[in-house]
């Protein structure tokens, strides 16, 4: 007959799964009240906050912080946003400043002596089972409720759009999953802007300065939408990625962000523009920064060039 049982771990076991942070209540079921007491007593373990403990003496590492965060918070809460975002992957966001985002549901009451950590605590109506990660230590939402929340609490809107687009240039997410957790969550903020930033993100936009250029320039100075994130084959059969790209009069923009500084990324480009050039296209280069900063006169040469190739609209 095949046992029931669910498997208790040894104390040694639980220490390695959680970093050596225990919760008070998890300690008393493997030592007595007066060994634990001893033992933050001597000072070989500590108590960064009611109810617990960490099995070492020294400061804390990000792990550890993280595991205090979690288990705080408490049964039905977990790690989330951006905190939960990096765990899984997200790169782009390093910040030793930035907070550990905790997310509890509504329901629970708040909580008093928060441990000495910088741990920003959210709470959520609509934060259920599903929305956590089945397998994931400590606790932490899934990757599409962890950028959509991370988004609803950025500082600004631009900020916002990055973490969107982010996650999706990164591999971690896809458009249409981010599209349905929105559909979820009807009344987190920014649901307007995050909706037309996945769209966009849908269409082909899939870095931050991407969005920038259909925000900033296309769609404020009326400007026909080119194709975005065209592929071509180059002569020498070589995939290549253009930002964008209006067949009718054989032009193409291109965005150049941080990583154009590189010396052999701007070989590339001046090859790749070079193959254009053979093809009968023509190319427009733009800094990221010009985009946002010089919209004016982007969409002013853009305009110009899309007008002398006998393009109307």
């Amino acid at each position: 007959m095949t046992s029931t049982r669910e498997y208790v771990p040894t104390l040694d076991e639980l220490l390695a799964n959680q970093n050596g942070v225990l919760t008070t209540y998890s300690a008393l079921s493997y030592m007595t009240y007066e060994s634990l007491r001893w033992q933050v007593a001597s000072g070989r373990w500590q108590r960064p906050c009611r109810g617990i403990v960490v099995t070492q003496s020294g400061a804390l590492n990000a792990s550890q912080q993280r595991w205090v965060a979690s288990l705080w918070a408490g049964k039905g809460s977990a790690l989330g946003g951006l905190t939960a975002a990096r765990l899984g992957g997200l790169v782009g966001f390093a910040d030793e400043a930035e907070p550990i985002y905790v997310i509890r549901p509504s329901s629970r009451a708040p909580k008093a002596d928060k441990p000495p950590l910088p741990i920003v605590v959210h709470y959520s109506r609509q934060l259920t089972e599903a929305d956590i990660h089945p397998a994931r230590q400590p606790p932490r939402t899934r990757m599409a409720r962890s950028l959509v929340d991370a988004a609803a609490w950025r500082r600004t809107n631009r900020g916002a759009q990055a973490v969107l687009a982010a996650g999706v240039q990164q591999g971690l997410i896809l458009p249409e999953h981010l599209a349905a957790q929105l559909d979820r969550q009807k009344r987190v903020g920014r649901r307007a802007l995050m909706l037309d930033t996945v769209a966009d993100i849908a269409g082909g936009s899939r870095a931050l300065s991407e969005l920038d250029f259909l925000n900033y320039v296309i769609r404020p100075f009326k400007l026909p939408p080119p194709d975005r994130q065209v592929g071509r084959r180059d002569t020498h059969g070589r995939r290549r990625w253009l930002d964008a790209v209006w067949e009718r009069a054989k032009l193409v923009v291109e965005i150049d962000g941080a990583g154009h500084r590189d010396v052999l990324q701007y070989w590339d480009d001046m090859d790749r523009d070079n193959d254009l050039k053979l093809q009968g296209y023509d190319t427009l280069r733009y800094a990221a920064f010009t985009i946002r900063y010089n919209a004016q006169y982007v969409a002013g040469q853009i305009w110009q060039a899309l007008r002398d190739r006998g393009m109307t609209w």
